[in-house]
């Protein structure tokens, strides 16, 4: 069970996860928990000041977030009984001023004082919830994540060695559950073989979660947040948005990279890999049944299972007479892309052009100079890419004429369809996009789920 920082943002959410947790103690649980909402964001923000230099402010920044763990703490744990979170926090708070502070001197590696520094957002968290467990009744320990998932030296973006760590898992965790005990780990966190501390990256604590339910070998992995699963559109958009009962880990990759921000797919696929089901589900509204993510969705071909988008695109068109009847082109495009560390996220290509769209523009004027050894370059700014995701689309006859059908008086400046069996992108102009969503929804009403419920 992973809850996200929206699931531990004070002490209503704390309440919320003793009672979701306390009702499934027979399935034997694993707690795998981000840092409290916004903290995050406050130990990286205190690190970048003390890198300027000030540390008085960097440390001093962090104060009102103290002041919230606290207040989780003293609303459960009774004033007569000793607290053991307090004696965490006050050794928290010592480290985090000795590290700011190295961060000041330039004493150490930047990256490696920016992991042991964020680190604390899911130390404390942890050690929180698994007191406020305790308190309740329930029989929790907190296990220091550090001591179980063993990565690689990339500070940021760690990659986890999975044959070590699962023995570590195994051998960490298995005596806890067999003897009623419920471990609680801090997500997103690890450390090297060295022992010092590092972070998983985008999506961490998900990807946290899943690499310790492969090693357990778990009957399922939920991903508690702070909605239904994942949703047939953006619901900011369109109203009538319902929760998608299944999808497949393609479906779910598809709808992830163009937008839908509630699952990304490189996170849970240890869990995917190992056929263990993943459970989307609402911290805020158990009761619903969320969105289960399979290897397979074993769902009817040819239904449309969502409709994703991505703003702020820019359309980089090539074109050059060289590209007729030669070989080697499109390989030297994508060398350009790669010397800069760019993604394409949209290609199309004809005889003697290609049309691509990036959703990172960092990078584009040294990106150009170097495409315009190989021919004329344009830029179009102001897009939104569509993505319509499900099942055999590629195999659906008419599909693609329904779609254009349905937005006939919209200019769609590229297409892409046939290189993956789930999914119909194409590009429109950016302020155009929420009224092609609202129609593309209403057009395919009858694909979309009645009921989310749980019986």
């Amino acid at each position: 069970m992973k809850f996200g920082g929206t699931s531990v943002g004070d002490v209503a959410a704390f309440e919320r996860v003793f009672h979701i947790v306390s009702t499934q103690i027979e399935r034997h649980p694993v707690v795998v928990v981000s840092a409290m909402t916004k903290v995050t964001d406050a130990l990286l923000a205190a690190f970048e000041t003390a890198k300027k230099g000030d540390f008085a402010d960097a440390y001093a920044s962090l104060e009102p977030h103290f002041d919230r763990h606290t207040a989780v703490s003293e609303h459960f744990i009774s004033g007569d009984k000793p607290d053991a979170f307090n004696g965490e926090l006050e050794f928290a708070r010592g480290e985090l001023s000795d590290l700011l502070m190295r961060v000041t001197r330039r004493s150490l590696p930047l990256q490696m004082l920016k992991d042991a520094i964020v680190s604390y957002g899911e130390q404390l968290s942890s050690r929180l919830l698994a007191e406020v467990l305790k308190a309740k009744g329930v029989a929790a320990r907190q296990v220091d994540s550090r001591r179980l998932i063993v990565t690689d030296d990339e500070y940021g973006a760690a990659t986890p060695i999975i044959d070590e760590t699962n023995e570590i898992v195994r051998l960490e965790l298995e005596p806890l559950i067999a003897g009623g005990e419920v471990p609680i780990l801090g997500g997103f966190i690890a450390a090297n073989r060295a022992g010092e501390t590092t972070t998983l990256g985008r999506g961490g604590s998900d990807y946290s979660a899943a690499i310790v339910a492969a090693a357990l070998h778990s009957n399922e992995l939920q991903i508690w947040t702070d909605v239904t699963g994942v949703m047939t559109c953006d619901p900011r958009i369109c109203d009538s948005a319902k929760t998608i009962p299944v999808l497949s880990y393609e479906e779910a990759a598809e709808l992830a990279y163009f937008g839908a921000k509630v699952l990304h797919p490189k996170t849970i696929k240890p869990a995917v890999d190992n056929a263990i089901p993943v459970r989307v589900c609402n911290t805020f509204e158990p009761n619903e049944m969320g969105t289960m993510v399979l290897a397979d969705s074993g769902e009817t071909p040819n239904k449309i299972k969502s409709i994703a988008h991505k703003k702020n695109i820019t359309i980089l068109r090539i074109s050059s007479a060289r590209m007729l009847g030669s070989y080697g082109f499109m390989s030297a495009v994508f060398q350009v892309f790669e010397r800069f560390r760019t993604v394409i996220d949209v290609i199309s290509t004809s005889e003697v052009s290609i049309a691509l769209t990036l959703d990172n523009t960092a990078e584009i004027d040294k990106i150009v100079a170097e495409l315009e050894r190989l021919g004329d370059v344009e830029i179009d700014t102001g897009y939104a890419v569509i993505c319509v995701v499900g099942e055999g689309l590629r195999a659906s006859t008419g599909l693609a004429s329904t779609v254009f059908s349905t937005i006939e008086d919209v200019n769609v400046a590229l297409i892409s369809h046939g290189a993956s069996s789930v999914n119909l992108t194409f590009v429109v102009k950016e302020d155009s996009a929420a009224d092609v969503i609202k129609r593309l929804h209403k057009g395919f009403s009858e694909y979309w789920p009645q009921s989310t419920q749980r019986p």
